[in-house]
């Protein structure tokens, strides 16, 4: 059965060239990465609030906006429409009475992961791919462990030996080929960069396929649906790739086109750890694009990337939308991990710490302003890092 999907084209953002979504494609043949296009004013007929809201509670019920063909490709473990909760507790502390928090942690696999792994290996499917390769940090490779073990593909990992041990056991017990690396997720890469070009594996590597995104981009549609079809003031997201920043900044705009969301597009918050900000320093220095970051360490490690692919993307939306980057130390980190836990009983990963961290210190600055509703994206359970607060 056909999912309607409205894809029409992959698009480069840099040179402007399409690309056959029919075929495997990863990135453009200046390097950048691609992004799927869709038929938005056809779209525009059919997709609607009220069409959306008779769906499954699942990401899903986006499926004319996601770029698998056939209902038969959809591989799914039930994620998506995952809560948006008030803190007003932990948002009164800190002077932002508005604050919210989306929670990745109840996704499968326990972090946001799963959107994309979920559309990224549909897709896969779809095309015909026999074996996934790809470096991670931990989470994004348990994800897709998961995901193509229900597609009956063969997975192959690269993960730093830093990463969390329960990546490892659960990348281990979905079947996939694990080696741990001793360096950091641009290490990793280079290892399935060789794979890939050596084995003809399917490259899955954060942004060398275009459909990850599409499925992290489901966050910004679940937000602004849970919220009436309206939008808050800013939105705070915890950035290693970005690939999560670049979907709710591409939602945005989609939603726009659509007439579905009401008011001003929310200001867009990058946030990285003090001992690995490569974006918040080219944002600072007026930088299209960021520079490898040497020596690269933080207790949050899903956001330890010293170098983005897609960091001009997300550099762009942190711009068009008025945003800002910024740094929180481990120190802030962890404080900011007891305090959601002790005051609103979130128990959230040291990522979506950094995200309310941040808050924190954008609303003594003066940048939130009072009355604003401000959005924190907690990106995965905190019972995942069962060491990091010393327990």
């Amino acid at each position: 059965m056909k999912t309607n999907s409205f894809i029409s084209a992959l698009e480069c953002p840099k040179c402007g060239s399409a690309h056959d979504f029919r075929t495997q494609a990863h990135l453009c043949g200046c390097g950048s990465p691609l992004l799927a296009v869709y038929d938005l004013e056809a779209a525009k007929k059919t997709v609607t609030k009220e069409s959306i809201a008779r769906r499954k509670a699942d990401l899903w019920r986006y499926k004319e906006l996601l770029p698998v063909l056939d209902e038969d490709n959809i591989v799914t473990l039930g994620e998506g429409m995952t809560p948006l909760l008030p803190l007003p507790r932990a948002g009164k502390a800190i002077g932002v009475e508005g604050l919210l928090i989306k929670d990745e942690g109840v996704i499968p696999t326990g972090t946001f992961k799963a959107r994309g792994a979920a559309v990224g290996v549909s897709k896969a499917k779809e095309l015909g791919a026999a074996v996934l390769a790809m470096p991670t940090n931990g989470n994004a490779g348990a994800a897709w462990a998961a995901y193509a073990a229900k597609a009956g593909i063969a997975m192959s990992i690269a993960m730093p030996l830093g990463a969390p041990p329960i990546c490892r056991t659960e990348c281990a017990a979905y079947g996939a080929e694990l080696r741990l690396v001793d360096g950091l997720i641009s290490d990793c890469g280079k290892l399935v960069a060789e794979d890939v070009s050596r084995l003809g594996h399917y490259d899955a590597s954060t942004l060398k396929e275009p459909y990850r995104i599409e499925g992290k981009k489901t966050m910004g549609y679940e937000i602004a649906e849970q919220l009436g079809w309206r939008l808050p003031d800013v939105i705070i997201y915890p950035t290693g790739g970005g690939v999560g920043l670049i979907g709710i900044h591409k939602a945005l705009a989609e939603m726009r086109a659509l007439g579905l969301a009401e008011g001003d597009p929310p200001r867009l918050v990058a946030v990285q750890a003090e001992g690995c900000a490569p974006i918040v320093r080219a944002f600072e220095e007026g930088r299209e694009e960021s520079e490898f970051w040497e020596g690269a360490n933080t207790v949050a490690f899903g956001i330890n990337v010293p170098k983005a692919l897609g960091d001009f993307l997300v550099l762009r939306a942190l711009r068009e939308t008025g945003g800002a980057a910024e740094a929180v130390s481990d120190d802030e980190i962890l404080r900011a991990m007891s305090a959601l836990a002790a005051t609103e009983g979130q128990f959230v990963c040291p990522e979506g710490a950094a995200a309310f961290a941040a808050a924190g210190k954008l609303r003594e600055k003066g940048w939130i302003r009072e009355g604003e509703t401000v959005a924190l994206l907690n990106t995965g359970a905190g019972i995942k890092y069962p060491g990091v607060l010393g327990g």
